[in-house]
């Protein structure tokens, strides 16, 4: 019988508890929660429901997630649930992927304040596009910006940087017409890089002043205002990344796009390899090189493995995808249909959204694994419950 496929859950509750208790007093209550929600995730602890196909009657028991957001297991319904609402935003235009990056001083620091750090790196990278977006030397059009923190590579290090999906144009300012960007161009990279340097670094001094920064261990120093004014001024002189892809081929690109960026957590249970006396070995990128070298494994001891991973548990209530511009919360609607009614899809749109609407409401939330038919709930039991047996048929 096949073996099956490793999980960071399997990690966690083979070594969780021993580690948690090593570093008693140094974990945050974030990432205790994460660990316990791994570990319990879809196991009896924390109940489910037992299913019974319509079609070919099988029955299966299937036992509850955690929803924790950072769970490997949980992410992928949540993406679609995501990616079904996100549909309606869409414009039949080009799109764009900017990349903002912090460089590694500010990284550093980073970690001990994410609240902040992540915010004002949030902040800084929307008001860089929205702002030269703006300016009639480039674009001269207000824009919309849906962005995604990631805090990791690919090592699972910490490296925190936003992904930006940008639809090619926006709004010319006195809303009359849509703005279209120069084809396979959306705005320079470099004037992008440099307003994002001194954005941040002021709303970072500015954080830094009103006392909402607060470091410790090596980096305790910074806690005197000279100490942390010479630490941050080499990162004025310094190239900050900031990199701007091809647009994307079409709107189903885009999609297929955030379904695996949305919602991805610091590693996925697809790029486990082995768990054993060596540590824990996975697959990773090496984005230095080129071609097939690229693709690596690597091998960690269990306990940097988990140490690593709990790096990018994120604070309580900090929303990771975030909406600026004509796709703000606030006015989004009415933003794109004004922007659909100046490209000249507005029928087409709410057509599309109404066949979306139907296909989602007849969307069977379980489906059999043998034949493909609908599921329905025949009993639910709660955790540390076991499901009764099925009837026995009369002699």
């Amino acid at each position: 019988m096949a073996s099956l496929p490793l999980e960071v859950a399997d990690i966690f509750r083979a070594c969780g508890p021993d580690w948690r208790k090593a570093r008693a007093g140094t974990l945050n209550l974030g990432q205790l929660k994460a660990m316990s929600a791994i570990e319990r995730c879809r196991s009896a602890e924390l109940g489910g429901h037992v299913l019974r196909c319509e079609r070919c009657a099988q029955v299966q028991i299937a036992y509850n997630s955690c929803r924790n957001r950072h769970c490997p297991k949980c992410q992928t319904s949540a993406a679609h649930r995501w990616l079904d609402a996100r549909q309606a935003d869409l414009l039949p235009v080009d799109y764009y992927h900017v990349v903002f990056t912090l460089p590694a001083p500010i990284s550093a620091i980073a970690y001990q304040n994410k609240a902040i750090v992540y915010g004002v790196l949030f902040k800084a990278a929307a008001e860089t596009l929205l702002t030269i977006a703006r300016d009639n030397r480039h674009l001269g059009a207000r824009i919309g910006v849906t962005m995604v923190l990631h805090t990791w590579g690919s090592a699972l290090t910490h490296h925190p940087h936003v992904h930006c999906i940008v639809p090619g144009g926006g709004l010319a300012m006195e809303g009359s017409r849509w703005q279209a960007c120069k084809p396979g161009f959306f705005l320079p990279v470099r004037v992008l890089s440099r307003l994002f340097r001194r954005l941040f670094l002021t709303q970072l001094t500015s954080a830094y002043h009103s006392g909402a920064l607060r470091f410790f261990g090596c980096h305790q120093e910074l806690n005197e205002a000279s100490a942390f004014a010479a630490w941050l001024k080499p990162t004025y002189q310094q190239d900050w990344v900031v990199y701007a892809k091809r647009p994307f081929a079409g709107p189903k690109a885009v999609l297929a796009y955030l379904s695996r960026y949305t919602h991805r957590v610091a590693i996925a249970n697809s790029r486990l390899i082995a768990f054993d006396e060596h540590g824990v070995t996975f697959k990773w990128k090496d984005y230095r090189q080129q071609g097939r070298t690229r693709h690596k494994t690597m091998t960690l001891a269990t306990d940097e493995f988990i140490r690593r991973f709990l790096l990018h548990v994120l604070p309580h209530g900090f929303h990771r995808i975030r909406h600026y511009g004509l796709l703000a919360n606030g006015g989004r609607t009415e933003n794109l249909t004004q922007a659909r009614r100046l490209l000249g899809v507005e029928q087409q749109a709410q057509t599309d959204e109404s066949a979306d609407a139907i296909v989602s409401d007849q969307r069977s939330p379980f489906t059999c694994p043998t034949c493909g038919g609908p599921m329905i709930v025949i009993e639910v039991f709660t955790h540390h419950h076991l499901p009764r047996g099925p009837p026995r048929l009369a002699a």
